[in-house]
Order: structure tokens, then sequence, then C-alpha cells
């Protein structure tokens, strides 16, 4: 990858009475950088960031957030506009590629893909290693993480050839694999991928056909799956796309590093949330007891939160919730669900959520999660299965920053410093002296 940077001005540091003149660099779009690599070689001092919030841990040309306006761009475009005009696979190829496909670079993409979704039959022996109550995470994990020893022909990172391989694989196989893991915990046979559909219709129909009769695809169920895989496919440098990067700077396999990326979206902090929600509607129950728990989150000294309301990055409405909520109303309406309690609650609260002056003036609007959880239990998918749908769509966000990680000249193997406040340096005592 081609280091795009400009510099814009100079920054000046004095720590411990030494100054140094650092470049300042001016990004597309956001705010400038100031670039402190030679900071400890002029000062002998670090930089202290937890979480590194206020830290660019590399240059990207991929996803762009702007939280303060609500504002997602996949490689320059908005997300509505991708969600609502666009499918997976063609995303896919933009995120991976900087620009939308053109004919004949969709149907060579397409056919890859979908040539190489079926998995290695051995593999079908290492699901039957697990518990059948094993979490789907934790069989994902471990499967994609056994990859490379599947497909050890496309682990030479150094080889353009091998990495497109690996690419195109794990895309391919991922929700094969997914479906899998969904099929083994529910004691199911696996159902093998079909060329003649396209990759959403493919993992529904792999989840939930069963051999005694054929699946009958519902356009509009697929249209909201596709929806919520574009809009969980990338999003900055947050923790799994940054395990991803810090794993691959090591030099490690690309099916190791979508493994580690996978254990980091499991916390509950990162892919959980829209299980959280959930789980938040079944514990208020029914409609009569909202304003109840709405008078609790309005308590500050209450220790119970709304989940799915605003967002840590989103300061205004998430961009993303916009299109499902129209996606996740769809699917309600496709599927003539009536007397739902959970989704009677739901929908309540959006309505409270969305005119309520509280809500409005804290900016707790919808967000994302919110929709999906509701959308994908309608979809039939149980709630553990909810974070392994977000680790599919999001396998092209990371495959596509790890690409471009490996590209970059400046990239160098991970290693954040760390201010020490243990123990002085002190001498070994023998145990009789202690």
């Amino acid at each position: 990858m081609k280091s795009d940077l400009k510099q814009s001005d100079t920054a000046s540091f004095t720590v411990n009475g030494v100054t140094a003149e650092l470049p300042v660099f001016k990004a597309t779009h956001g705010p400038d950088v100031v670039d402190i690599r030679a900071l400890y070689k002029h000062t002998k001092a670090f930089t202290f960031d937890p979480g590194y919030t206020s830290t660019a841990s590399c240059e990207s040309k991929i996803t762009f957030i702007d939280g303060d306006e609500g504002v997602l761009l996949y490689r320059g475009y908005p997300i509505d506009q991708l969600a609502e005009n666009s499918d997976f696979l063609e995303v896919a190829y933009l995120l991976l590629n900087g620009e939308l496909p053109s004919k004949a670079e969709r149907q060579r993409f397409d056919t890859s893909i979908t040539h190489h979704t079926m998995v290695h039959e051995q593999l079908k022996n290492f699901y039957s290693g697990f518990r059948r109550d094993a979490h789907p995470m934790a069989i994902m994990v471990g499967v994609v993480g056994a990859l490379s020893a599947f497909y050890h022909d496309s682990t030479d990172i150094n080889d353009p050839y091998q990495r497109r391989v690996a690419i195109h694989r794990m895309i391919a196989k991922m929700p094969t694999i997914a479906a899998m893991a969904y099929k083994y915990s529910t004691g199911q046979p696996f159902v093998f991928p079909r060329n003649d559909l396209d990759f959403t219709s493919n993992f529904m129909r792999m989840c939930f056909a069963v051999p005694a009769e054929e699946y009958a695809l519902n356009p509009v169920l697929c249209d909201a799956l596709d929806k919520i895989f574009i809009l969980h496919m990338d999003h900055e440098q947050n923790a799994s796309t940054s395990t991803v990067r810090l794993a691959g700077s090591s030099g490690a396999n690309p099916f190791a590093c979508i493994a580690a990326g996978i254990a980091s979206l499991w916390g509950p902090a990162h892919g959980g949330a829209n299980e959280a929600a959930l789980n938040m509607l079944e514990e208020i129950g029914s409609v009569d007891k909202i304003p109840d728990y709405i008078k609790r989150a309005k308590d500050k000294d209450d220790p119970f939160r709304l989940m799915g309301f605003g967002h840590r990055v989103y300061k205004n409405y998430d961009p993303r919730a916009k299109v499902m909520r129209k996606a996740c109303h769809e699917v309600l309406d496709a599927l003539n669900v009536k007397d739902e309690p959970l989704l009677e609650v739901a929908m309540e609260l959006e309505r409270i959520a969305l005119e309520d002056e509280y809500f409005i003036e804290k900016k707790l609007y919808p967000n994302i999660d919110f929709y999906s959880g509701i959308t994908l239990r309608a979809l039939g998918f149980p709630t553990d299965m909810f974070t392994v749908l977000f680790a599919l769509a999001r396998t092209v966000g990371w495959i596509a920053q790890w690409r471009e990680m490996i590209e970059d000249p400046n990239q160098k193997i991970g290693r954040p410093r760390q201010i020490y406040t243990g123990a002085p340096k002190r001498d070994y005592l023998e145990l009789e002296d202690r």
C-alpha cells in the first residue's frame, strides 16, 4: 500500500527540558495526527493512552467514521447507499480492492467465492470433537484456527497469489463454517452449499434446510440478512480489527489472525451487544412494564441500563440503525408477526426513544444492535448465533485490513509500551531470610 500521508504542520513537545519537533499529518477526513514515532528518540518519553482512544495505530484507506455527525464510509461510499443499493459480495469486493467492480470483475469475483464455499470433508470430524452444547463462537474460534492445517497451501503471506487465495477462501468458507456450527448445536445434519444461490441465500439455506424437504427462500428475509452483513462488514480500528492487525504484524497466517479476531469479537462489550439488547427486552417482558424500566433508566442511582440505545462512537444517530430499522419492519411485516410480547416491547421502546425528551436530549437513539437483535430473532436465529453472524460479516473487513497491513511498507510488529509502576529493582532473598 502506497502511503498518502502529507505533512500539514509541526508540533513541539517539551519533556524534561528537551523539545522534539514532530510532523503533523492531515487525513482525508477526520482529525490531524501528530507523528510521535520519534518522540522517545528525542525525549526518552512515551505517551500514555489506555485503549488507544487517541492514538492512530495505522494508516488505512478502508473505513472512516465521524461519530459526531453520524457518518460511516466504506472506501468513501456512505453506508446507507451501499446497504440499499448493493449486495454483500459487491461490497466485499469494494472493501478488498478499493473500487466497485466492473461487470466482468464482479462475475470473476462471484465465481471465485462461490467455488470456494465447500470445506474439506475431514473438517466434519473436527466438529464432532466439541460437546453438543458448546457455544457456536467457541466452535468458530477452534475451526477457523484449524483451517491452516487443512489449507496450508495458502499460508505464505509473502506470496500475493497465496494471499488472494486465502482471502477468497476465508470469505467463501465462513458461511459454511458458521452454518455447520449452528447445525451441530441443533443436532441436525450439515447442509452443503449450492453454487446456484447468492451468498446470503446460500447461508440461509445451509442454516434452515433439512434433508426431508426443500427450503423455501424468502427474498425479504434474505435481503434483510444481507443488509445486516453489509452494515457489520467493517468499523475502523475496533477491538477485533486491531486484534487481527496485531496478530498479523507478527507474520501469523491469515486463518490464525481471523481466529484471533473472532475470539476478540466474542467479548460481550464488543460483539455481544445485540444479544444484550434482546436479553433486556426479555427482562422487561411486557409493554405494561416499560414505564417502570424507563423510570429506572433515568435514575442515575439505579444500575439498570437500556441496552441497544446510544453508541460509544456515534454521538448522533447511528447511520446503520436507519437502514436496519427499515429492514427490521419489513421482516416483521413479511412474517406477519403478531402477539409476540418481545417484539411488542421492542416497538414500544422504539416509539418512546424517538419521542421522549430525555432520550432525545441524551441522544439515546436506538442503535444497530437494537434492531439487528430483533431482526435476527424474527429470522429464526437463537441468540447464541448472533455474534457468529457478526463474525461472518466482519471477516471481510478483517481480511481487508489484514491485507492492507501486510502491504503497508511502514508496517512493523506491534509492540505497545507501558508505564511500569511495580516494585523498584531489588535483590533476591534466600527463603530463610524472607
